[in-house]
């Protein structure tokens, strides 16, 4: 991948991903609001807000960051597979989009009880926390995937250290002087 479009590739990702994450902090502000709040038209709108920047925000944003991720693993020569981080990244999205998208289902059924004006503070309840808790998780698990991006903790997969090897293989064989020279001469 050329370095423009390394670079717009990776300020799509990076753009995606931190959206995402400022989604999710919204979502959880949501939740809270929706479990707390002694206003009923308070809680009304929290849910229905809920599941409207779920389908409109989170869920674009995760899977544009899940495609734009794959473009950088795939176009750079950190590579999809050669080192533990960046497939731990990719777990996170694939998990943390998977578990969004089963998430919503929560969020839509707790939304349209809000929507019909019969949701009440005991309504749901076991619904409405499991949507604060998978906020806050959710929120969790997308500061550690960013941690992993900025600390790139060392660490080759089996596939990344054989390439690391073939290629220091090649250089020493490409310079002048290497194996490659010698068979050539001798």
């Amino acid at each position: 991948m050329n370095p423009r479009l390394r670079k717009l590739a990776l300020t799509a990702h990076v753009t995606a991903s931190v959206g995402w994450l400022g989604a999710v902090a919204v979502f959880l502000a949501l939740a809270v609001a929706g479990l707390t709040s002694p206003d009923a038209q308070t809680v009304r709108g929290a849910y229905v807000a809920m599941e409207l920047t779920g389908w409109l925000v989170l869920v674009p944003l995760s899977l544009a960051s899940l495609l734009t991720g794959l473009l950088q693993a795939l176009g750079t020569a950190w590579g999809l597979f050669r080192h533990y981080w960046v497939l731990f990244k990719l777990l996170i999205n694939v998990v943390a989009t998977v578990l969004l998208l089963v998430h919503m289902q929560v969020v839509g059924q707790v939304s349209d009880a809000a929507a019909e004006a019969s949701l009440s503070a005991g309504d749901h309840f076991g619904m409405r926390v499991q949507l604060l808790a998978d906020a806050g998780a959710a929120l969790l698990v997308l500061l550690i995937a960013v941690v992993l991006s900025v600390y790139k903790p060392k660490g080759l997969t089996r596939y990344g250290w054989r390439r690391q090897q073939e290629s220091k293989m090649r250089q020493r064989t490409a310079e002048p002087g290497g194996q490659a020279a010698g068979l050539a001469v001798g």
